[in-house]
């Protein structure tokens, strides 16, 4: 019997640990409902049990990312990818942390590290949208002395455009924003919306295009679709206010739905910011 025992542990030498994994779901928790400073805490902790365990990194990062601390965020996101290097995952978010911080520091050195890790999470899952999608993006936007290519985002474009034909409206649409061809870009986000996306996300996508075009009427539109999808998305609520203000009607009502937007709605950098909110409240006066 002891023999069986001993051999049991000699083939599982590094059982679960319980409270190690308990720390982290409940710090996605935390995550997941914008208690970032929770949910650092709480990875902290689980980072004294598994100091090696790259998706606490991971976490961590992506934690510090959403409260602005970048430096932070690099420092768990380049530690993620050096233990886990063949993590799509982990290169993009760290792709994303380092154009956060050449944004906010306007380092070309930083920036050009960005272009490095996206191509990494493109390397490593060529089939990820997102990750094409980011990379695109950088291309798009940057200047060629920091690796900007138009080329080399067109070529993003038509990838994500085989994979998907709705997120390649999407992309393309991205990249003519990114060009200012308005027109243009209008023209893919309205094939968007007639392809009726079964997700709330490409919605949110065009929404935001069409309030920074002041395009009223297609806001609307965009909405009365989104919401046939998902109608608790607190994101259509900051819209509609959009709406109301952009028109001039019911202005009361919109200064409603953004301050309970203000209110209620935790910080993400997925969603309009407070910041954002704000300025349209004193569109709104």
């Amino acid at each position: 019997m002891f023999s069986v025992l001993l051999m049991l542990l000699l083939l599982n030498p590094s059982p679960a640990r319980p409270a190690e994994e308990q720390s982290v779901q409940t710090a996605r928790s935390d995550f997941d409902a914008g208690r970032y400073a929770d949910a650092v805490q709480r990875l902290t902790a689980a980072l004294d049990l598994a100091p090696q365990d790259p998706s606490v990194h991971y976490w961590l990062a992506r934690s510090y990312y959403e409260q602005g601390k970048y430096d932070n965020a690099i420092e768990h996101a380049e530690t993620a990818v050096k233990l886990a290097p063949n993590n799509a995952e982990y290169q993009r978010w760290l792709g994303r942390a380092y154009g956060a911080r050449a944004e906010e520091s306007h380092s070309f050195f930083l920036a050009r590290r960005v272009k490095q890790a996206f191509e990494a999470a493109v390397r490593l899952a060529p089939r990820s949208i997102e990750a094409r999608r980011d990379l695109m993006q950088f291309l798009a936007e940057a200047p060629w002395i920091v690796g900007g290519d138009k080329n080399q985002a067109k070529e993003q474009v038509q990838a994500i455009s085989q994979l998907d034909s709705l997120e390649g409206h999407l992309a393309q649409a991205a990249f003519f924003s990114a060009q200012k061809k308005w027109k243009d870009a209008q023209a893919e986000y309205l094939a968007v919306l007639d392809q009726h996306p079964s997700r709330i996300e490409p919605y949110m996508e065009v929404a935001e295009f069409f309030a920074d075009r002041k395009d009223a009427n297609n806001l609307d539109r965009v909405l009365g679709d989104a919401s046939r999808v998902n109608p608790r998305d607190p994101r259509l609520d900051f819209y509609r206010a959009v709406v109301l203000i952009l028109r001039g009607t019911d202005l009361p009502a919109a200064e409603k739905l953004l301050t309970s937007y203000i209110a209620n709605v935790p910080l993400r950098s997925d969603y309009p910011s407070h910041n954002a909110a704000r300025k349209w409240l004193r569109a709104g006066k």
